[in-house]
């Protein structure tokens, strides 16, 4: 009999594998798609020679992951690539707020009224990220805090709505640039905890950057599959499982999908009717002919960039996902790997991405709006294009099962949930199942390509495995 059974072959089913493997659990993955990776794969899916990542791409909490780093991931073929900037901010008459890894040049790229403001909010947690990644990549009440008084500090900042903590700012651009960070929780910024996770990205880039894993986000895939088998696991794909009958006999089963799929598969019933699934996506690989024409010199420097220049326009189009409205101006993350990754596109070519925000289950074609605020930025931008791979919510769901109407969060960033996923529970991880356990997303701390939900979940299975 196996000592655990991952459902799942993510990067946080894997990341649990991994853990459990080394405290010397007999350890097996099965995976329904033909490859491991969930949201972090590599596919040719526009031409050949072009290889896009479905999904994540630059990788600022993969980098500074705690469970990451604690692994010989490059032992095992991960190599992080840093762009000149982690991340640019454009507006339309040509200039961009700027992430870079240095505080200094960032604040200055958002103009001297809001230069000294923006030091004050990220300096205290420069130096600091070792301890705060810990701290905050988990659940809220896991034990005493690394550092306590990052903690508090920084929690005092992190419940802020985005849009209340962007009122330290005079001008557009840091204004601008704090709403994008926050956007990534695909939910207006007046939401509870927007700005704390604004305020990570911008930290992350300072300690860590927001690499791209070259060759790809595959990479990060097959380096904890290697490394999983070097220490006696294994993983098993197309193995599609419909109920708990079709897994081998285990001690500890843990399921890195969504909290429906868990429920159904193992007979939960309706453990988490309360769970809501958030807003979708709707996103456009591309195979360019060359690099994407952005207007802002800095836009043309950054591996990933931030399309939709104001916080009330930003605002504006997660409301309207949010409301169930169709996209009209969207905000748009792009990411550009192959600037600084050549094993991504064939020469003089280029990969790229762009997503953007769409109503969950949403069957319309945001093509025309997203290029329209492409070009908006990028004048030309069409003129490029060889080859475009669409995916709105129901491809991303077929995609991924985890994605339950294309939400790529696999859980909505709002309200209570925001901190209590799935539900309200001393142990998110467990079940009312003792031998079944929940690793995905839908956990603590939440999306990312980080592993960390896997990792503080093969705790708790390493403690019922132990008899407590």
């Amino acid at each position: 009999m196996l000592d655990a059974v991952v459902v799942g072959a993510g990067p946080n089913g894997l990341t649990a594998a991994v853990e459990l493997a080394r405290r010397g659990h007999a350890v097996e993955v099965f995976e329904a798609r033909e490859a491991p990776g969930g949201g972090a794969r590599t596919e040719e899916l526009t031409l050949p020679g072009f290889r896009h990542d479905p999904c994540s791409a630059a990788h600022p909490l993969g980098a500074g992951s705690p469970a990451f780093n604690a692994m010989p991931l490059e032992r095992h073929g991960l190599t992080w690539l840093h762009p000149e900037l982690p991340m640019a901010h454009p507006f339309p008459d040509g200039t961009a707020a700027i992430l870079a890894r240095s505080v200094g040049q960032t604040a200055m790229s958002l103009g001297a009224r809001d230069a000294g403001a923006y030091r004050r909010l990220v300096e205290p947690f420069v130096g600091r990220w070792e301890a705060l990644a810990a701290d905050f990549l988990r659940t809220p009440w896991l034990g005493r805090p690394r550092d306590p008084a990052t903690w508090v500090r920084f929690g005092s900042l992190a419940l802020q709505p985005a849009a209340l903590l962007a009122h330290r700012f005079h001008q557009d651009k840091a204004r601008g640039l704090l709403a994008g960070l926050a956007a990534h929780a695909v939910a207006p910024l007046r939401g509870v905890g927007t700005g704390g996770l604004a305020l990570m990205f911008a930290i992350a880039a300072h300690a860590v950057g927001w690499p791209f894993a070259r060759g790809g986000s595959q990479a990060i895939t097959d380096a904890l599959v290697s490394y999983l088998r070097e220490l006696g696991g294994d993983v098993h794909t197309h193995y599609e499982v419909k109920r708990l009958d079709d897994l081998p006999p285990a001690r500890a089963y843990v399921f890195d999908t969504s909290p429906t799929a868990l429920a159904r598969i193992a007979g939960l019933g309706d453990a988490y009717r309360g769970f809501r699934y958030g807003p979708a996506a709707f996103k456009i690989d591309y195979a360019l002919d060359g690099p994407v024409p952005w207007t802002a010199a800095e836009a043309r420097r950054a591996g990933t960039v931030h399309v939709g220049p104001t916080l009330g326009e930003i605002d504006g189009a997660l409301h309207a996902a949010v409301a169930g409205r169709d996209p009209s101006v969207p905000f748009l993350i792009t990411t550009q790997p192959s600037l600084i990754d050549p094993t991504r596109a064939p020469a003089g070519k280029h990969t790229f991405w762009a997503y953007g925000h769409v109503p969950s289950g949403w069957r319309g074609d945001a093509t025309e709006v997203i290029e329209r605020q492409l070009e908006r930025f990028a004048p030309g931008f069409r003129d490029r294009v060889l080859g475009r791979a669409v995916a709105g919510p129901p491809e991303l769901a077929a995609r991924n099962a985890n994605y339950v109407g294309g939400d790529i969060a696999c859980g909505a960033f709002t309200g209570l949930q925001t901190v209590l996923r799935p539900k309200l529970a001393r142990v998110p991880y467990a079940t009312a199942h003792p031998a079944i356990f929940l690793c995905s997303s839908a956990t603590p701390p939440g999306p990312g390509v980080h592993g960390m939900s896997g990792h503080h979940a093969a705790r708790a299975v390493w403690s019922a495995l132990r008899g407590g």
